[in-house]
């Protein structure tokens, strides 16, 4: 039997199953103690619930919309012989395409799944703020992965965006900070402690996107214009990113007082926001994660609906035949360089201003690396680089969420799962990606 990656991957599949069934098995049976109610592993309950959000603001132990009572043993035995079941019949039929990837997607989301359950047996989890956890952590994904689009869309490889947002979270926070000050002075007024003070976090906002350009900029200028090797290129951002935003914090950030405490607020969309289940995931987030799902759609609409993104593809995957039609290449190559700077600047924002107010070195944490594997996931699609968002997103969301339980899994197992998913994507278990044939190399008439 010829060994193919289908039935690599219906091998990996297999194993994850049998690791999880077992672990699970040896971790419930653990608890079981003479003095317990359960004296069964099958006994073990894990329930579910989706909130009233509009009642629990009234009064926060109203009770859920629904609890679905789940047997921890049982559900995750049947999803473990699933996976087995269908890793097995890529084994067996072996096919080219096709299923290798929702295949793989398939163990990742439903191990997840298992994870939950297990971490919460005879417990109750909320899904409504698991799932919403999910899309707030994947915002910076998906925005960086937005910006590594652009650039290779282009025929730029842009490896850099984790220093871009690094160097953006940085000085973001730092033009936040200043204005406030240059505005209110010491302190804020009675009025803007009460309130959402946005001029600064504007100013903010756009400091992030300026500084983002400007290292996109640096990056244009070192792979087009002297035509250094772009994966280097993009590797002398991240390192410089380090030392700049090291030295600006230590040298002052640290020593500065600003009145802004606070960063950008929570906005739930009315009544929306108040649907079990869709109403938090979709309609209660902060400023960026809205404008997140609305640069997804709106990069997808221009990527393939309009002339820009008809020019933008044909410079990555023809230049020369662009070229023979007018368009200049370099320039064109130039501009999309900086709105991806720009672009990653966004996501550097929503680091300081968003997830949290304030500026700590290497905040960002390898996300513009999983942005990239986002990125890839998705095929170079804004859509499909938005959903691959989330499947790394859920990971750490997961990590986050169970850490409010009594959980047998050690707390750095859990931490590194969103590494090792990066790590299944690039080493090419999803399948097969196809970049554009002109990513990384230079243009010369």
């Amino acid at each position: 039997m010829k060994f193919t990656r289908a039935r690599g991957v219906g091998l990996l599949g297999i194993f994850i199953a049998i690791v999880l069934i077992f672990a699970v098995n040896n971790s419930l049976g653990n608890k079981i103690t003479e003095k317990s109610k359960i004296q069964s592993i099958w006994g073990f309950t894990s329930t579910i619930r989706i909130p009233d959000s509009a009642k629990m603001k009234e009064d926060p132990k109203a009770p859920p919309v629904a609890a679905i009572e789940l047997p921890t043993m049982i559900t995750i035995s049947l999803i473990c012989g699933a996976l087995v079941l269908a890793g097995g019949s890529l084994i067996a039929k072996n096919p080219e395409r096709g299923w290798v990837a929702p295949y793989m997607s398939s163990v990742i989301a439903l191990g997840f799944f298992s994870i939950l359950l297990w971490a919460v047996a005879n417990n109750s989890v909320d899904l409504s703020d698991t799932l919403s956890r999910v899309v707030r952590l994947g915002t910076p994904i998906a925005i960086g992965a937005l910006a590594g689009i652009v650039c290779e869309r282009s025929g730029v490889v842009n490896i850099g965006i984790e220093g871009m947002m690094l160097t953006a979270a940085c000085f973001g926070y730092a033009a936040a900070a200043i204005s406030a000050r240059a505005i209110y002075g010491d302190a804020l007024p009675e009025s803007a402690v009460r309130g959402v003070v946005w001029m600064p976090l504007i100013i903010g906002i756009l400091g992030a996107i300026v500084t983002g350009g400007m290292m996109a900029a640096l990056h244009a200028w070192l792979s087009i214009r002297f035509k250094v090797d772009q994966v280097i290129s993009g590797t002398v951002i991240n390192i410089m990113a380090v030392g700049i935003t090291g030295f600006t914090r230590t040298n002052f950030l640290l020593k500065f007082e600003s009145p802004l405490r606070t960063g950008l607020p929570q906005m739930p969309l009315g009544p929306l926001a108040d649907i079990p289940l869709l109403g938090p995931i979709l309609f209660d987030h902060k400023p960026i994660t809205y404008l997140m799902i609305l640069m997804v759609f709106g990069l997808n609409f221009f990527l393939f609906r309009t002339v820009w993104g008809l020019r933008t593809r044909a410079i990555g995957e023809h230049p020369k035949a662009a070229d023979t039609v007018g368009i200049n290449v370099n320039r064109m190559r130039y501009r999309n360089v900086i709105i991806g700077g720009m672009i990653a600047g966004v996501a550097g924002a929503w680091f300081s201003l968003e997830g949290s107010f304030g500026f700590d070195d290497g905040m960002t944490s390898g996300q513009g690396f999983i942005s990239l594997a986002a990125m890839i996931f998705g095929k170079w699609n804004p859509i499909g680089a938005f959903g691959g968002s989330l499947l790394f997103s859920s990971a750490d969301a997961l990590q986050l969420k169970v850490q409010a339980y009594s959980f047998d899994l050690p707390s750095q197992f859990m931490q590194m799962l969103p590494y090792v998913v990066t790590l299944i994507v690039l080493a090419g278990v999803i399948g097969r990606a196809r970049p554009p044939a002109a990513s990384g190399k230079v243009y010369e008439k």
